[in-house]
């Protein structure tokens, strides 16, 4: 007979164990990082958790958002430019409305009648002429030097203005605004 050849042993009956798994991922975002207290969210704008296991689906909130600021400081100097800019935007329209009514009141021929009226009173002897006195070139210099005048005041206000709302947010710690995307 034959030399039977060497088998090996045969092998028992042992359990595998499974290999070990990555977790599975996770449907829910991660949590935000701890931000230092100065950068953190205030309560009132922070979002809630989802509620009863709901996963949340990537969609923004239902809603408009709402965001709330403060206006804590107003730079005099950036008022005041804004301030002259619209002002003499307003002197342009001052003094454009001041010629655009004198040739409506000469076209409709007020001022005729008006210094027709006044020589009556006076008399027929009378040297009096309306135009002297509210002439058109006489309309338009008043016009420009109201129209000026308006310039300085608005910007010294608006500065002053500007001064002031600072002082008042320093005490009290300025306007809240509620901004929304409706």
């Amino acid at each position: 007979m034959a030399p039977a050849l060497h088998q090996p042993p045969a092998p028992t009956a042992q359990p595998i164990q499974p290999s070990p798994l990555p977790p599975a991922p996770s449907s829910q975002r991660p949590p935000e990082p701890q931000r230092p207290p100065e950068f953190q969210r205030p309560p009132e704008l922070q979002r809630p958790a989802p509620s009863g296991g709901a996963e949340p689906s990537g969609a923004p909130a239902p809603g408009p958002r709402k965001v709330r600021l403060t206006v804590a400081r107003i730079d005099p100097w950036s008022a005041m430019k804004l301030s002259f800019l619209l002002a003499v935007a307003f002197a342009i329209a001052t003094v454009v409305a001041a010629v655009v009514i004198w040739e409506v009141l000469n076209a409709m021929g007020v001022w005729d009648s008006l210094s027709n009226q006044a020589r009556d009173i006076a008399g027929k002897t009378s040297e009096f002429n309306l135009m002297d006195y509210v002439g058109l070139g006489r309309v338009v210099s008043i016009a420009t030097l109201v129209a000026v005048v308006n310039v300085l005041v608005s910007m010294a206000l608006a500065t002053l203005g500007a001064v002031l709302y600072n002082i008042a947010a320093s005490l009290v710690g300025g306007v809240n605004l509620t901004l929304s995307d409706d």
